[in-house]
């Protein structure tokens, strides 16, 4: 039987752990229920990284997680390097922290590769034409540049090479997977790209198994309990994998049946965020293989627009004409959550995600 670590009267007792212990954990280790961080790169450092191809809502991600800080703070954030949007793990856009891109690429971007292998074939793309292509991109952006897609693609365009749709698109990935190249600041709403090595101060390497004992630990710690499948579904790498870098865990993880955590002492009458607009791909749901827990009767599916009401799916929404939003409930609220949704709701329209 699994067991949880939690104080009640001032006593720490094993329970066992249900789904809404799995939940108040999770809503705890991913900074949603009591956010600490008062830095957009903090908070992208504690959850390693998150998955970012909607740019808006990785950012409201971002502001859920910490201590209310504004659009405008997280976006000056980004636009100076702190934390990078790039493509690792799972072939998607990702926020990493500066610190962490090189060690999660050398040990992502192998997998990614191989996922994107069918595709290179398909596109005539091989060694030789990546080869040339890294090194008109290595040239173009060379002196601390930061360019848009459009001018990389001309530069690549002059050198002869189809560079196109989703030609392009595999070109660009695999210079990032490579580690040539990464986010730059915006211009305007325009994204654009840098070298790595330019625009990331060096870190001390890690060799491939610290790296992954780091990863297995760190992922453990903001999205526990989670199972070794969440692990190796979340970041890409294989089972295998998983199981070695969780033989290295430290001793204060508990291992129980599927389950890995770090135990904590959770008051669950305590005054906590359990209720919000979920951003897409939030990691809430995207970190875990199996998201049984966070759904309601009605709730088949996670990925975009969805209302969380106390840790659970409970709703879809859409966006008004006038800029309000369009509740679809599927679960009966009591007044207090229809309170907590409404300013969940003003919330996120504050934001402006």
């Amino acid at each position: 039987m699994l067991r949880w670590l939690f104080r009640t009267d001032g006593i720490k007792l094993f329970i066992e752990m249900k789904t809404e212990d799995i939940i108040l954990h999770r809503l705890h280790t991913q900074q949603l229920a009591k956010p600490a961080y008062e830095a957009a790169g903090a908070v992208v450092s504690w959850l390693i990284a998150m998955q970012a191809q909607e740019y808006a809502h990785a950012k409201f991600a971002i502001h859920l997680r910490s201590k209310s800080l504004t659009e405008k703070a997280i976006e000056q954030s980004f636009n100076e390097g702190i934390y990078l949007r790039t493509h690792l793990m799972r072939p998607t856009w990702h926020f990493v922290h500066q610190q962490d891109i090189r060690w999660l690429l050398q040990l992502t971007a192998p997998r990614v590769h191989a996922a994107n292998a069918y595709y290179y074939k398909q596109l005539e793309l091989d060694a030789k034409v990546f080869s040339r292509c890294n090194k008109v991109l290595e040239k173009t952006l060379q002196g601390g540049k930061h360019l848009q897609r459009t001018v990389l693609q001309q530069a690549l365009k002059n050198a002869k090479i189809i560079a196109s749709g989703h030609r392009l698109s595999y070109i660009m990935m695999f210079a990032e997977l490579e580690g040539l190249i990464c986010s730059g600041p915006r211009e305007g709403k325009q994204f654009t790209y840098a070298l790595l090595e330019e625009r990331v101060p060096a870190v001390k390497a890690l060799d491939r198994k610290d790296a992954l004992a780091q990863f297995v630990q760190r992922y453990f710690t903001t999205r526990g309990p989670a199972t070794l499948q969440d692990f190796a579904y979340w970041s890409g790498l294989t089972l295998k994998d998983a199981k070695e870098g969780a033989e290295a865990l430290p001793s204060s993880f508990i291992k129980d049946k599927e389950l890995i955590y770090l135990p904590a002492e959770l008051d669950k009458k305590e005054k906590i965020q359990h209720t919000f607009i979920m951003p897409d791909y939030d990691e809430y749901g995207m970190s875990y293989k199996n998201r049984t827990d966070i759904f309601n009767e009605g709730a088949r599916t996670f990925y975009t627009h969805m209302l969380i009401v106390d840790g659970k799916i409970a709703g879809t929404w859409k966006k008004k004409d006038n800029d309000g939003l369009d509740m679809d409930i599927f679960t009966p609220l009591n007044k207090t959550q229809s309170t907590a949704v409404k300013k969940a709701v003003e919330r996120y329209l504050a934001f402006g995600a």
